[in-house]
């Protein structure tokens, strides 16, 4: 798989809870940005609206090489999803205050562009605190098992 974009906040932002993979509608000149390694969804989320999945605010820069038919950068795009999985999240989302958040945009062994979604609820400071604390626990862990043998 070749990863080209990756959300490296959200692990730190959200306690992640249910991963979906979804394919993406996009046009040739998307796809060929995608493919020279550009794009970002560092600001992205995703949402439900009318039975449908759209992925808002990623960025995918205009191609270089395109031409009067370019695509416009920050555009919805539409995700492609089973019916149940778009009614598991807009239920989530709905009842839970969850927010769905894309982790990773990628090429799978197809050559097919999807993107890897989870449903989040997000983190307070204290909770940040705790995550970082945890992660320096077990570290130290590590550390001091690889020492003693």
């Amino acid at each position: 798989m070749k990863t080209v974009a990756e959300n490296r906040r959200a692990r730190h932002d959200y306690f992640l809870e249910d991963f979906f993979e979804a394919g993406i509608a996009l046009t040739g000149t998307e796809v060929k940005s995608l493919r020279f390694g550009e794009g970002s969804i560092a600001e992205s989320y995703a949402e439900v609206k009318d039975g449908q999945a759209w992925l808002i605010n990623a960025n995918i820069p205009e191609f270089s090489h395109g031409n009067r038919f370019n695509h416009e950068p920050k555009r919805p795009r539409k995700l492609l999803l089973h019916e149940r999985e778009i009614n598991k999240m807009a239920n989530a989302v709905g009842r839970d205050g969850m927010t769905l958040i894309p982790l990773s945009v990628y090429f799978n062994p197809r050559g097919r562009a999807k993107v890897e979604l989870a449903l989040a609820k997000g983190k307070k400071l204290h909770d940040k605190r705790e995550t970082a604390k945890q992660r320096d626990w077990k570290r130290e862990q590590a550390r001091v098992l690889r020492d003693r043998g």
